[in-house]
């Protein structure tokens, strides 16, 4: 194989020529980052620091904060840098492990949102059995589980992906992705395809169809329990269905950006529609769980009272 088959960089071709709106654009992106940034830092020290939040539930949301700074990481340092760029390459090391960050991130938040529907499921079908089920030993091993094992798939997808000569170097998006180098390849990618339906079900719809099978469990018991039950019900488990459906919607709309020619789009649309899988949810997790769960609200407050009075 000839050496331009392994392309040492790839060219980011979803980059709009902004003109006089680079800067503004640099900030307003910067700025959104930084709330990001904000808003997950505060709901990972609010539940560090009280010992009320050290609770499976807690701990889970914990979780997802720490994902989403991974996750927006992973897209917003190397975006905001080719903001004020004029080239738009970036090279096959930092394509591939941006490949790995991002996919790792999606795939962790699925898991994660996995977990959780498991404990609500738990905590409301079986409530007598909550603190035997859910012991802080199998909470270690969910969230290992939902950590490693998405860790190790996208790292095949990734390998795969790397092995595959290319016809090409130009990645139709504003940050690398698998499916669009996948494209660019010479050869048959059978395998790759195979490889990537496979983990695809193992790391999306299976997470996906479990949440719809606890919450489907929920609403059975709710149907047949009095108002004030249901209502402790919803107030408990709203927040994890708003974070469900939002993030079910941008990786579905991501899934089907993936398949279409993002070009035939109005390249502002395109590049808006492109980031909102790695910028809604990150924003709107800490913002569902810090203003809907009457506990992470009183912590947050408490410690803000704390912080005026020192």
């Amino acid at each position: 194989m000839e050496n331009s088959s392994y392309p040492p960089y790839f060219n980011l071709t979803m980059f709009v020529n902004l003109g006089n709106y680079r800067y503004p654009t640099f900030v307003l992106c910067f700025l959104l980052y930084t709330a990001i940034i904000s808003a997950n830092l505060v709901i990972i020290v609010v539940i560090s620091q009280e010992k009320t939040l050290h609770e499976p539930m807690y701990i889970f949301i914990l979780c997802l904060s720490i994902n989403s700074l991974y996750g927006s990481a992973g897209f917003f340092i190397r975006f905001l840098k080719d903001l004020l760029s004029d080239s738009h390459l970036i090279s096959r090391l930092s394509c591939f492990l941006q490949i790995y960050v991002i996919y790792t991130y999606a795939s962790y938040e699925l898991t994660i949102l996995g977990i959780m529907a498991y404990d609500r499921y738990v905590a409301v079908c079986q409530p007598l059995h909550y603190h035997n089920k859910i012991t802080p030993k199998v909470v270690s091993r969910l969230i290992a589980l939902a950590l490693i094992y998405p860790a190790f798939s996208v790292a095949v997808c990734v390998h795969l992906a790397s092995r595959l000569p290319l016809c090409g170097n130009k990645i139709p998006k504003v940050f690398c992705a698998n499916w669009p180098v996948v494209k660019l390849s010479c050869v048959t990618t059978v395998i790759n395809n195979l490889v990537g339906m496979f983990l695809t079900t193992s790391t999306v719809f299976l997470p996906l169809a479990f949440v719809l099978y606890t919450y489907a469990r929920i609403v059975l018991l709710c149907r047949k329990r009095s108002s004030k039950f249901k209502a402790k019900v919803i107030q408990s488990c709203l927040p994890h269905i708003i974070t469900f459906v939002n993030y079910s919607i941008t990786v579905f709309c991501d899934t089907a950006l993936s398949r279409i020619n993002l070009e035939e789009l109005n390249p502002f649309l395109a590049v808006i529609l492109s980031l909102e899988f790695v910028v809604i949810p990150t924003i709107l997790n800490p913002l569902v769980y810090g203003l809907k769960l009457p506990e992470m609200r009183k912590c947050m407050l408490r410690i803000l009272l704390c912080a005026k009075h020192d």
